[in-house]
């Protein structure tokens, strides 16, 4: 077993009039050879963008695009013809097979806050070539304190709220009250991404916007040090493989 932490401040940032990205892996400007994936994990962005703004059409092809929204709303619609507002507690899924343009903008219109925050993350899927396709499900209602909850899985024996085209990754979360506990899923790569809050997990103490990255681990009892929610990759590979 070996895992290490990224704190929130060593990740790289980008920011421009209306966004402020924060990048755990190697992305855009920000490439660092020792820093690109893990496991199947190429992308994961935090990002907060001011109202009446966005991502104008931009394309994408052969990636897996899931996007949790933290606060406010994200208006996303695609050359597909599909189109609808992510808010938190909702999945969100695009899968760009052979190709789709998309958007994203500040949904300001309808929620009247300044800013929408989101964790964008990119997974390879295990087929190229394949249709583009979208789906998106509400899942506030399952997301009680203290449970762990798939996400978005490929995985045929998880019964997570959206499927993704790679059947070894599975993303889950959990929303935590003070003192709650779940037990971290073991599987051959975990990403662990903690959006609000801190948690102990093996003796060591996470903050908001810390990542934990390992390898061969689970198992470990995770614990809410305040009100907290994580996000959780369990891969059972890495690219190439």
């Amino acid at each position: 077993m070996t895992w290490s932490i990224t704190r929130s401040a060593e990740r790289a940032h980008t920011e421009t009039p209306w966004l402020r990205s924060s990048h755990s892996f190697s992305f855009g400007d920000h490439y660092n050879p020792a820093n690109t994936h893990h496991g199947v994990l190429l992308v994961q962005n935090e990002d907060i963008v001011t109202h009446g703004e966005g991502f104008d059409m931009h394309p994408h092809a052969d990636t897996e695009i899931i996007t949790w929204v933290l606060s406010g709303s994200l208006v996303h619609q695609d050359s597909e013809g599909n189109s609808g507002v992510v808010y938190p507690g909702l999945a969100q899924r695009m899968s760009a097979g052979t190709g789709i343009l998309h958007s994203e903008r500040n949904d300001y219109a309808e929620t009247g806050e300044d800013d929408v925050h989101f964790v964008q993350m990119w997974v390879m899927p295990d087929e190229y070539g394949r249709d583009p396709s979208y789906e998106q499900f509400d899942l506030a209602g399952e997301l009680q304190p203290g449970r762990l909850v798939p996400v978005a899985s490929g995985a045929p024996t998880v019964d997570a709220a959206i499927r993704i085209g790679n059947a070894g990754a599975t993303l889950s979360a959990a929303r935590l009250s003070v003192g709650d506990r779940i037990v971290v899923p073991t599987s051959r790569f975990t990403h662990l991404f903690l959006t609000r809050g801190s948690i102990e997990v093996d003796g060591e103490t996470l903050n908001t916007s810390d990542a934990l990255r390992a390898e061969d681990f689970g198992g470990s009892s995770l614990r809410a040090i305040t009100d907290a929610e994580v996000l959780i990759w369990s891969m059972d590979k890495r690219l190439g493989e």
